[in-house]
């Protein structure tokens, strides 16, 4: 690990598949907790200032553990996926989408998801996996109705005023854009634009 003149310290990837970058953050209010959380590619390690770089490493490996494990029971595979939009589209668009295949792919580094109607193909971005439930939701909600009004028009949005956590899962997705393109950001993949396919 590295220390950064800022008093954070990076480190390169770790043993399991765990974002390309740690960064530690330690508090002086913190006293005997530990916690972390996944912010873009990047993983926070929240520590107490005190704590020894032995102590450090060691929080540090068992917090991404933790977080793998945590994440690896809420990632869906791609049958999950599929059998989630079909759920989706029953609940908001009364069964009326209905893709032919809907998968995670890993070419997609510009935008959240995309939609191809007349193959009926459903693609989500890798990087969605590990984001809240309702961000993936929204994503794969928004492509389901590409399925149905193709444009972004008045329409489109009428069909995602349906789910309740429309703005909120946009508001998340153009924090993570906005987070990238900070100045301390990692420039380690390209931040997607500010749609979602």
């Amino acid at each position: 690990m590295n220390r950064a003149s800022d008093g954070v310290r990076h480190a390169a990837g770790q043993s399991q598949p765990a974002p390309a970058a740690v960064e530690v953050r330690r508090s002086a209010r913190r006293r005997r907790t530990v916690s972390a959380y996944r912010e873009g590619d990047r993983t926070i390690v929240l520590i107490p200032a005190r704590m020894s770089a032995a102590e450090e490493r060691r929080w540090v490996t068992k917090m991404l553990d933790r977080l793998a494990a945590q994440e690896s029971k809420r990632r869906l595979g791609d049958t999950e996926l599929a059998q989630r939009a079909a759920q989706l589209s029953g609940q908001y668009l009364d069964g009326r989408a209905r893709p032919d295949t809907v998968r995670w792919v890993t070419n997609q580094n510009t935008r959240w998801g995309s939609c191809t109607p007349a193959e009926g193909s459903i693609r989500l971005s890798h990087r969605l996996q590990g984001m809240p439930e309702y961000v993936i939701d929204y994503v794969l909600l928004h492509e389901l109705a590409h399925l149905l009004v193709p444009g972004h028009g008045a329409r489109f949005w009428a069909l995602l005023d349906a789910y309740p956590r429309t703005e909120r899962a946009r508001g998340f997705l153009e924090g993570v854009v906005a987070g990238r393109n900070l100045p301390h950001a990692l420039p380690e993949t390209p931040a997607p634009p500010d749609t979602t396919d």
